[in-house]
């Protein structure tokens, strides 16, 4: 009966050998010991890595509040709104580069009573003033003369002619030289005079 025993151990053994072994379930590594990556680490590595580059997106977004208001606690004109402290209208630039103000004559008369800006006549040739003028640049020289204004580009400076032609050409080029503050009279003197104001020949 013992052959028979060596046959059963025999075949013991050569089940056990052909027995599937189980999957290692341990971390491959690489040979330098370092575990690889599957797929899970690198759909949360490339989540971060497009977090990392939004967020200075959502940042820029964030510093204008919405409300016309900029990360300088500036206000940025709304073309169709009032201009600064409720005077004027503020009109897109042709080129769209900028904007400015239109004001009626009722509000330049209001102005000059506390004068604080630079008051231009382009009209050429010469057909009349406002009171209170500080400089005659022809508007066909409106660009070639950008010296005349002040170096500051946010200075006030408020621009007339006779029927407002004239001074939306200038305003338009100083628009596109980066000024800030410009103001156009509405019509021009002739609205102003309409208006029952005086203009003045010297």
């Amino acid at each position: 009966m013992r052959p028979a025993k060596r046959e059963n151990a025999g075949a013991t053994i050569l089940c056990r050998a052909m027995r599937p072994k189980a999957p290692d379930m341990r971390p491959i590594r690489h040979q330098s010991g370092r575990r690889r990556w599957n797929a899970a680490g690198w759909l949360f590595a490339a989540f971060v890595a497009v977090l990392l580059l939004t967020l200075p997106l959502v940042s820029a977004c964030s510093s204008d509040g919405g409300d016309g208001v900029a990360a300088t606690g500036t206000t940025t004109p709304q073309v169709g709104a009032s201009g600064p402290e409720g005077v004027g209208i503020v009109v897109a630039s042709s080129g769209g580069s900028g904007t400015y103000v239109d004001i009626t004559p009722d509000e330049l008369a209001a102005m000059l009573k506390n004068k604080d800006f630079l008051f231009i006549n382009v009209h050429i040739p010469y057909a009349g003033e406002i009171e209170q003028t500080d400089l005659f640049l022809p508007y066909d020289q409106a660009a070639q003369q950008i010296d005349q204004l002040p170096a500051d580009k946010n200075a006030k400076i408020v621009v007339y002619c006779r029927s407002d032609r004239m001074s939306r050409i200038s305003v338009e080029e100083w628009v596109k030289a980066g000024y800030t503050n410009l103001y156009n009279l509405d019509g021009g003197f002739e609205a102003w005079e309409e208006a029952g104001y005086e203009l003045v020949q010297k």
